[in-house]
């Protein structure tokens, strides 16, 4: 899966189906789900005197206030959303519902992306990097492992070669079919109707996933309970307290508004995962995957009017014939500095993306 995720569908909460350093906030107001800002006013009005038992989807703190109000983040998205952000975590949430085709139009409108066979060998390195993290924490083949939210079964094809049972559930038939063109069998289902046996699996990957559901913790609960006492569930997100998310801003490469639904900080992660029995024992901040490009894409997007134009241009969403083009191509010898940054902000533990393994307790 990719750094915008494939969490389409996979949770209950799901509507269908991948500066902001972190801050506490005093909870003014709680937040119940909300209009965007292109709806009738009476519309956010009910929002802002919503229920003050509104709960922080991370870290459950009845803490969400408003926050700030973001562009989409889709050339096929667009309007203004509004955000609340937890006082305690300081996650944050989009309260608007995703549109119904959010995950079908746009970036998300499926074909082959330009430029995709010759980043095929790249993206396999990407798997195995995720793999290794598995396997420091404890988790080798054999044994069983499933990936949630498997696309087109790429993760999956990696994880077999390396000696993995390995298996995965993915709820769009346009993921299933393109895992079976490469020989890749998918369960076509949701998390809530995946048949997946109670405590059978030794490990698990949710790749980008999360930030796309509503109610996180209830996918993860059940993902959880697929897993054996001591299985390893292998987790990646957006950083919402990361100096990438600062620089971006309201145009930060990994908000994807309002495809993504809930916007995590470690803090908010860690506290997810304790509340639904999942101890977390290795948090990686060096991500190669997608933290050097979102940050290269999230300060160049700055200077171009549309949003991330370099990603939606690959993924046949904007026109290779624009000013953002120009834009873009001078902003290529910017490219050694987010490397370097990256790795900088690694260091600091404030990566742009993080991934944390967990252990079932």
């Amino acid at each position: 899966m990719t750094g915008r995720g494939l969490g389409r569908g996979l949770g209950r909460t799901a509507r269908v189906r991948w500066p902001m350093e972190r801050e506490q906030h005093a909870p003014a107001r709680a937040i119940a789900p909300a209009a965007h800002r292109a709806d009738a006013p009476h519309a956010r009005a009910a929002a802002a005197g919503a229920a003050a038992s509104s709960a922080c989807p991370a870290c459950g703190a009845a803490a969400l206030a408003a926050w700030r109000t973001v562009p989409g983040s889709d050339p096929a998205l667009p309007g203004e959303y509004e955000l609340a952000r937890c006082a305690v975590c300081a996650s944050a949430v989009t309260l608007a519902p995703a549109p119904a085709e959010a995950h079908e139009e746009g970036a998300y409108g499926g074909g082959a992306p330009r430029g995709s066979a010759l980043a095929a060998p790249l993206l396999r390195a990407f798997d195995r990097r995720r793999l290794s993290f598995l396997a420091r924490a404890g988790a080798r083949p054999p044994g069983r492992l499933l990936d949630v939210g498997a696309g087109r079964g790429r993760f999956v094809a990696q994880a077999r070669a390396a000696g993995w049972e390995a298996d995965g559930i993915e709820p769009s038939l346009r993921g299933v079919e393109g895992a079976r063109e490469l020989g890749i069998e998918l369960q076509q289902a949701s998390v809530d109707s995946a048949d997946v046996a109670p405590g059978s699996l030794d490990a698990a990957a949710l790749w980008h996933v999360l930030e796309h559901l509503d109610d996180p913790g209830t996918a993860l609960e059940r993902v959880a309970g697929w897993l054996r006492p001591g299985g390893l569930l292998v987790i990646g997100v957006p950083n919402l307290a990361s100096l990438q998310a600062r620089a971006g801003g309201v145009r930060w490469f990994h908000l994807d508004v309002p495809r993504h639904r809930t916007h995590f900080t470690l803090d908010g992660l860690h506290a997810l995962l304790r509340r639904h029995g999942l101890q977390p024992v290795a948090t990686h901040h060096l991500l190669a995957e997608h933290n050097p490009f979102g940050l290269w894409q999230s300060v160049v997007s700055r200077a171009t009017r549309t949003p991330s134009w370099l990603y939606h241009a690959l993924k046949r969403n904007a026109p290779l014939r624009s000013r953002d083009a120009l834009v873009t191509a001078a902003a290529l010898a910017l490219v050694p500095l987010a490397l370097a940054a990256e790795a900088a902000f690694a260091l600091a533990r404030r990566g742009g993306t993080v991934a944390v393994v967990a252990r079932r307790m």
